[in-house]
């Protein structure tokens, strides 16, 4: 049974985590899962938010399985969990929709790094982040240490990271690291989607992607998606493909060959 799920109704993507009993931490069956879900989104062209969610209302996510990364020797833990974690967050950062996570509980180590590669988040008032990675001998894998320093304040972070301090989900609110602290944080993501939905499509996929470029996500990508959009609308690019399939050459606007 698949502790991953993915379903798409009316313009919302889903990907829920589903495996409450070990509290939704994370193995690598699901990392892989997540990919091949963000992957599968970014296919849907009918698909215009994605919402990350997970069962159970004690954990979001508790991080990695220990179970799985423990016994792995230094490069296996580099190569095969530190670097295909990153691969899959950094799909889902990535996406060109907008993104919500619903943290109806806690959310710790790789699920704070998981939640981060959200646009957006909500939060129910008892649930907690933490990094508490440097507390079994490790250090946070996932961009703990780069994705949330643009996310959180540093020195705060430093007190996560350092210490395992956990922050509250009115503190991640007061520091605008959530959008809302809800007792129904999943109707709260629902309003917020609803919205999403009643704005141009195409602007916001557009906005999404140079709000990413400031910020840091994927800019160099951002701007040769941009840019490779323009001149695939252009006559020159229907000039040029032309030219190709006829076997001749092809005669710009502009002079140019």
């Amino acid at each position: 049974m698949s502790a991953v799920h993915l379903s798409i109704e009316a313009g919302i993507a889903e990907i829920r985590l589903d495996n409450p009993a070990k509290l939704n931490a994370l193995t690598l069956a699901m990392i892989e899962a997540l990919e091949t879900y963000a992957n599968a989104i970014e296919a849907d062209r009918s698909v215009r938010v994605m919402r990350l969610t997970a069962e159970g209302e004690r954990a979001f996510c508790v991080g990695a399985d220990i179970r799985e990364w423990s016994a792995l020797d230094p490069r296996g833990f580099a190569r095969g969990w530190v670097r295909r974690g990153h691969r899959a967050f950094d799909r889902l950062a990535q996406l060109s929709v907008p993104t919500i996570a619903v943290l109806s509980g806690h959310a710790f180590g790789g699920g704070l790094e998981l939640a981060a590669a959200c646009d957006m988040r909500v939060m129910a008032p008892k649930a907690t982040l933490a990094l508490p990675e440097t507390g079994v001998g490790i250090v946070p894998g996932w961009s703990g240490t780069q994705r949330l320093a643009r996310e959180l304040p540093p020195a705060v972070l430093k007190q996560m990271a350092f210490a395992g301090q956990r922050l509250s989900a009115e503190r991640a609110l007061e520091l605008g690291f959530v959008n809302a602290v809800a007792d129904n944080p999943r109707a709260e993501a629902d309003a917020i989607a609803a919205k999403i939905l009643t704005s141009a499509s195409q602007a916001v996929e557009v906005t999404k992607c140079l709000l990413a470029a400031a910020f840091g996500e994927g800019g160099e990508a951002c701007i040769e998606a941009l840019a490779g959009a323009a001149m695939a609308a252009s006559p020159e690019k229907d000039e040029g493909v032309a030219a190709f399939f006829e076997k001749r050459k092809p005669q710009f606007a502009g002079g140019g060959t």
